[in-house]
């Protein structure tokens, strides 16, 4: 009975810290809050896959000023009394009816039925969208010479601490954006990169750095490598889900046809 009351608590003062962290005020405008929640959604409503905490100190200020703006924007626009004005009612009907069309077509596509044989087949036979090519994940530092980048790897080569020496000098030599970021990179496969600079990252071993500088077209890199993932096939059962998603929508534009046909044949049409 301990044992379950302590599992209780702890997963009760979880979702309290969490609840708590949503609601934190980050910044009042004449009265009105912003929340920890507020602007999470805004990083990911404009970039999917990002989140407020994810961004260094300067972006979250970015993205607090920009809502401030925005809370300020819309008081200036309720002075203006802009919600009465006909043009602005017209718009509204137009985005309800927009929005009430696609609760529509969401409904319409969750009836489908899509069975798992149906599914598994659409993925025996597209099998290559499911392959994942190998990627990696480096840091690097960029500098304008060669003998710069020489420098740097002997240093490198006498640390005790060759990642958080690396950090270090990227964040005080290099000349590339991500030098505030210790020059870290996200993740990329070969084609996402120039061939010189893939070559060196993909032919490191884990926790190592190049021992010769790598020469592009933007200057001389020395590359660390955080980590890498080789080239993989999803699993079914990870994709099956998105599977019978596309599959519906699939059958969703043949279901929308015959809709549109039976509608159109009880409804009373006239063009002009």
């Amino acid at each position: 009975m301990k044992i379950i009351l302590k599992l209780f608590m702890m997963f009760y003062t979880l979702f309290l810290s969490q609840s708590l962290i949503a609601s934190e005020v980050v910044a009042t405008v004449n009265g009105s809050d912003i929340t920890q929640k507020d602007v999470n959604d805004f990083v990911v409503s404009s970039i999917p896959g990002a989140s407020f905490s994810a961004l260094t100190y300067e972006q979250q200020k970015g993205v607090i000023n920009q809502m401030i703006n925005r809370k300020l924007f819309l008081e200036d626009a309720k002075k203006m009394n802009i919600a009465s004005r006909p043009e602005f009612i017209k718009e509204l009907e137009k985005e309800k009816e927009n929005l009430m069309l696609d609760f529509w077509m969401k409904d319409k596509v969750e009836e489908i039925a899509i069975s798992d044989r149906d599914a598994k087949i659409y993925y025996r036979d597209n099998i290559q969208k499911f392959n994942r090519p190998a990627s990696v994940k480096v840091r690097h530092i960029l500098l304008a010479s060669e003998a710069e980048a020489r420098d740097i790897i002997q240093r490198l080569k006498r640390s005790n601490n060759l990642k958080k020496d690396f950090i270090s000098l990227a964040k005080e030599k290099s000349t590339g954006p991500s030098a505030v970021n210790g020059g870290e990179l996200d993740w990329f496969i070969k084609e996402q990169m120039v061939p010189e600079f893939s070559e060196a990252a993909f032919s490191l071993q884990k926790g190592k750095i190049t021992t010769q500088p790598v020469k592009t077209q933007f200057g001389y890199h020395v590359i660390y490598l955080e980590d890498k993932k080789e080239q993989r096939l999803i699993p079914f059962e990870m994709v099956k889900s998105d599977i019978i998603n596309v599959l519906r929508r699939l059958k969703f534009k043949a279901k929308l046809e015959r809709l549109s046909k039976k509608m159109k044949k009880t409804a009373i049409i006239t063009v002009k």
